[in-house]
């Protein structure tokens, strides 16, 4: 199908509550149309596809797997359709931010801190997609993404938010059971480590003076939030990134052993596109994340640590003094 050539809408339109309704007598009586009107428009939709929709089961016509696919399609873009309406209408009322960011950042840092943008802005909906942090284009509909590379400045309104510093975390219950008293103990212990952060443990322990320990056994996992969830369980050993695993240290999910040793990790950055039309509870929304990303400080722990810039080439630069 040629660019911007659509099929009939009205019939997409028809065809996406059939589909829902799993009936065309249903899906006629919640369009006020016949049972004819609603055979029509989905043969003009067949003809252009090129392929049927429905099969006959029956007395009835249901819809074929292809065709359920494309409904669930054609369902979203209507919402996304009804959503810019409302935004976007001369007598639009409903404030709406949606947020796309990094899943780990949006369920550790970002959700835990909503309750408090709620409360001073209660007629304000914050709306918030997730991306795996290995995928740093920015895709779908949005109007503010997090992001740890600001990708393309010259289309985009960048603001550094913080950045991040990487240190080991555990669980209480496994410090309880397995204490490591210093960084050389981990030889002994099961290390944790995620396939879309690689090189966070060899920083860490060359940062730790531990450039060469081997671990008794290295558990590896897709994506950072099954990490976490690993360590939370005891499975062994992780490295997190603060501040934005502070909620879970605060509610005693996890605990830093080591704490006098980081090392730097990633900057975010809220970028918003230039050509964007900007509200006022958007601008409200961005003010509101710089002042609570300001606020997103590092504790000094009892004992000096040492930072240390994430190597390229597994180096770490090592410093000591509180930070």
């Amino acid at each position: 199908m040629p660019h911007h050539q659509l099929p009939p809408l009205n019939a997409l339109r028809i065809f996406e509550v059939t589909a829902r309704a799993a009936s065309f007598t249903e899906a006629a009586k919640e369009l006020h149309l016949t049972h004819g009107a609603v055979s029509r428009q989905i043969q003009l939709l067949e003809e252009a596809l090129g392929q049927p929709l429905f099969r006959k089961d029956g007395q009835r016509m249901v819809a074929t797997a292809h065709a359920k696919a494309f409904a669930r399609e054609i369902s979203a873009a209507f919402d996304h359709i009804g959503d810019a309406s409302r935004r976007y209408g001369k007598l639009a009322t409903h404030k709406v931010v949606r947020v796309n960011a990094p899943a780990t950042f949006a369920m550790r840092w970002l959700i835990p801190q909503l309750a408090d943008f709620q409360a001073r802005h209660p007629q304000t909906e914050v709306r918030v997609s997730t991306a795996f942090s290995n995928e740093p284009m920015l895709k779908g509909s949005f109007d503010v993404a997090i992001r740890r590379s600001p990708g393309d400045q010259s289309q985009l309104e960048v603001t550094p938010l913080f950045t991040e510093f990487m240190t080991v975390i555990a669980s209480p219950a496994l410090l309880a059971q397995q204490p490591c008293k210093k960084p050389a103990d981990l030889a002994s212990a099961a290390l944790l480590s995620t396939e879309s952060r690689p090189g966070d443990w060899e920083a860490w322990l060359d940062a730790a003076g531990c450039a060469e320990l081997r671990p008794m056994q290295n558990l590896r996992f897709d994506h950072f939030f099954v990490t976490l969830q690993a360590v939370v369980d005891g499975m062994g050993y992780g490295i997190g990134t603060f501040p934005t695993l502070s909620s879970d240290e605060a509610s005693g999910r996890i605990r830093r052993p080591f704490g006098q040793v980081e090392v730097k990790g990633s900057t975010y950055y809220a970028l918003v596109p230039l050509d964007a039309d900007k509200p006022r509870h958007l601008r409200e929304f961005q003010q509101w994340l710089i002042e609570r990303a300001a606020d997103a400080h590092w504790p000094p722990p009892a004992a000096p640590r040492r930072t240390a810039a994430k190597p390229a080439a597994q180096k770490a630069t090592k410093r000591a003094g509180h930070r």
